[in-house]
């Protein structure tokens, strides 16, 4: 091998192009450090720009429990929940965990009037200006002793009773039958006496149904017992008897119960229009949007509905005594703990109530007091349907069927005629078919309200109306006057059936998870409320007694200012 040696000019060729890449790689590193400390900096001014997904969601999750647990009346009591609770949105029952960050970015598309109403609760709103105004405020008839359902016996009372069976029925008894056992299990120890304020929320409502309302919209325990349907430990189910879909009867551990109706599917899924009215599933949600607008319209005749979440396995599983549920229970291909009970239609393992996978949303309704204390009767609707795929009803025949209602007692005297068409205007504002029977409280005979129970199958659709369930007040031409003014006056802008029933729906505490109604159902009830008022139009330029005036002591300039 050649071994050549370089010169010192090579060399200090090469020790100078060394030196300057040498340079050039420590200039380049100085200016990386310099850029990539710059970038990793947010800027202060405009750190709101940058997505926080997590943070975002907490605080829209916050917001909501806090403002939308206001009360149905006025305002609720606040509810203490933990933190479990507090985290039970529509992303754990109607979606995956995975789906959560698209439901929040669907979330802010909402409509703004949904946000507003949910924002407005606590401060001016339609809704309150709505019950300010004197259609909502008037003084009704003074209560004599007999016009109340139900009355605690005083001492001379007791006295005087000759025997036990000789007390009546419709009476609450002594304070010592009222006094819880202990031996009971779960339930509170109680002590009930003459005092109001030993009484618990369920107790206070029966004793306040007069002849005239099932409630008074005004008095202060409507919102304690909403608030007790809604947060209450639930100590028992069982499977309530008669009907064609499932529901149970919930106990608490004040001695109350509630009528308990599951969701059996998505609160948007419209009735498919193949189907007829009978072969529809029963809403929970229907069951809570009917007493709210029953509130709106101010006829107070619906038990309070409050919505909740149960847990499946917690709430029903582990505590029913009901044979007829608990064998009903069985996990489903997706992991939901489902049952489906024992009923006419629909309790079958092809149409089972199921958790997600424990979690389900309910409506919990008021229970009118028991049958032995306060009998009720049962009246069918003249114009109840045929329930056939084949045969027309009579009244859906002869135009002229009104006249021999009309003619037929009760209907001939008092205000059952103009009770039954207020029914009908509300059931066809909610689009309920499914109306074929009614009741009252036997006490009071034919001189009372009529009981709207049973509403689970309103709201199915909201793409069209059903002008049949309008029959009542097109055949007869009969209305209150009350009633015409308030549905006139919700017709304004200034208040709007679909505005005040938001924000009213927006209390409800599964409200947090999503609205109760769909855009298009409210949108659905200022158009029936049109058409209602239209048929009455109709009807004064055809008849000059269409107007059964009920407020002739009051007076009727006061009532349309």
């Amino acid at each position: 091998m050649v071994r050549r040696n370089l010169g010192p000019s090579t060399r200090s060729i090469y020790l100078g192009l060394a030196c300057l890449s040498l340079t050039l790689h420590l200039l380049l590193a100085v200016f990386c450090l310099s850029v990539l400390q710059t970038t990793c900096v947010l800027p202060t001014s405009s750190s709101s720009s940058i997505p926080r997904t997590d943070s975002r969601h907490s605080e829209s999750v916050s917001h909501s429990t806090s403002s939308s647990t206001a009360s149905f009346s006025d305002k609720l009591p606040e509810r203490t929940q933990n933190k479990e609770h507090r985290g039970l949105t529509a992303n754990t029952l109607h979606h995956e965990a995975e789906d959560s960050l698209r439901e929040v970015t669907e979330k802010a598309k909402e409509p703004t009037g949904a946000r507003k109403a949910i924002q407005k609760v606590k401060g001016e709103s339609k809704l309150e200006a709505l019950f300010e105004h004197p259609l909502y405020n008037l003084p009704g008839p003074e209560l004599q002793t007999d016009d109340w359902l139900l009355r605690l016996k005083n001492d001379e009372d007791i006295k005087n009773a000759e025997s036990e069976e000789e007390e009546g029925e419709d009476a609450i008894t002594s304070d010592s039958q009222w006094k819880s056992a202990s031996e009971e299990e779960g339930y509170d120890e109680m002590h009930w006496t003459g005092d109001v304020e030993t009484h618990p929320s369920w107790l206070r409502f029966h004793l306040g149904i007069s002849r005239w309302e099932l409630y008074n919209r005004k008095d202060p325990n409507l919102a304690q017992l909403t608030h007790d349907l809604a947060t209450q430990r639930i100590l028992g189910a069982v499977q309530k008897t008669g009907g064609t879909q499932l529901k149970l009867l919930m106990s608490f551990p004040d001695h109350g119960q509630a009528l308990l109706k599951p969701m059996r599917q998505s609160r948007d899924t419209e009735t498919d229009v193949n189907l007829f009215y009978f072969s529809d599933f029963e809403r929970h949600n229907a069951e809570i949007a009917a007493f709210h607008l029953d509130r709106l319209l101010g006829f107070n005749r619906i038990p309070p509905v409050v919505g909740r979440l149960i847990n499946v396995s917690a709430d029903v599983r582990e505590k029913t005594t009901d044979h007829k549920v608990s064998r009903t229970f069985f996990t489903s291909p997706a992991g939901n703990v489902c049952f489906y009970g024992q009923c006419e239609y629909y309790c079958s393992t092809e149409h089972p109530v199921c958790g997600r996978p424990h979690l389900l949303e309910v409506s919990l309704a008021a229970m009118l007091p028991d049958l032995s204390l306060a009998p009720r009767r049962s009246w069918r609707s003249p114009w109840r349907r045929s329930y056939s795929r084949t045969k027309l009803a009579q009244w859906e025949k002869n135009p002229d069927y009104c006249d021999s209602v009309k003619q037929t007692p009760p209907y001939s005297r008092g205000t059952r005629l103009v009770d039954l068409i207020d029914m009908a205007v509300l059931d066809f504002l909610m689009s309920n078919m499914d109306r074929h029977h009614y009741e009252t409280f036997e006490k009071f005979g034919n001189e009372t309200f009529l009981l709207h129970l049973d509403n689970g199958r309103a709201f199915g659709r909201h793409s069209q109306d059903e002008p049949s369930i309008l029959a009542p007040l097109q055949q007869c031409c009969r209305i209150r006057r009350s009633t015409l003014l308030r549905l006139r006056l919700l017709a304004l802008p200034d208040f709007r059936l679909s505005d005040v029933m938001r924000e009213s729906l927006a209390r409800d505490p599964l409200a947090d998870a999503a609205p109760l109604l769909s855009e298009a159902h409210l949108s659905a009830l200022d158009r029936r409320l049109a058409a209602v008022l239209q048929v009455v139009h109709t009807c004064e330029e055809k008849h000059s007694d269409v107007i059964y005036d009920d407020l002739q002591r009051y007076d009727q300039d006061s009532l349309t200012d």
